[in-house]
């Protein structure tokens, strides 16, 4: 398998992984020092990734399918870049949509991520994100 197969099979398992809830085996994708960024905010460590998964707030809807696709892969050495899209959907249809911007690091025969970045470019209003969006806004 090339690097950058092997970086789209990380890709592809996160959105599995985080779609179903297996976030036990969505965090063995990060490494130890890992950080993902979503809309701006900072989540600096494993504790801090599962628990913007495990606290997502709103309606939790019967389905949530992430999508991605046009996928820029740039290999240096132990090092990698990635810029890609994707799109959610939900058992109502699309729900959002935006890019991630990740650096991901070689582990042994594995490839990690070291930092995620995810930003929303756009909601479906009245969807499963947007009123997750509308809650962390209205949050003391």
């Amino acid at each position: 398998m090339t690097d950058e197969e092997a970086i789209r099979d990380v890709i592809a398992r996160y959105n599995q992984f985080g779609d179903s809830g297996r976030f036990d085996q969505l965090l063995e994708l990060f490494a130890d020092d890992a950080t993902m960024t979503v809309d701006g905010t900072a989540y600096d460590d494993p504790a801090a990734i599962r628990g913007l998964f495990e606290t997502a707030a709103g309606p939790r809807p019967e389905h949530v399918r992430h999508f991605t696709s046009t996928h820029v892969i740039d290999v240096d050495g132990n090092t990698a870049s990635v810029r890609c899209y994707f799109q959610v959907l939900t058992s109502h249809g699309l729900d959002h949509w935006g890019r991630y911007r990740d650096s991901l690091v070689r582990s042994g025969a594995r490839w990690l991520f070291a930092h995620r970045e995810v930003r929303v470019d756009g909601v479906t209003p009245g969807g499963w994100a947007d009123q997750r969006m509308q809650h962390r806004h209205d949050a003391p």
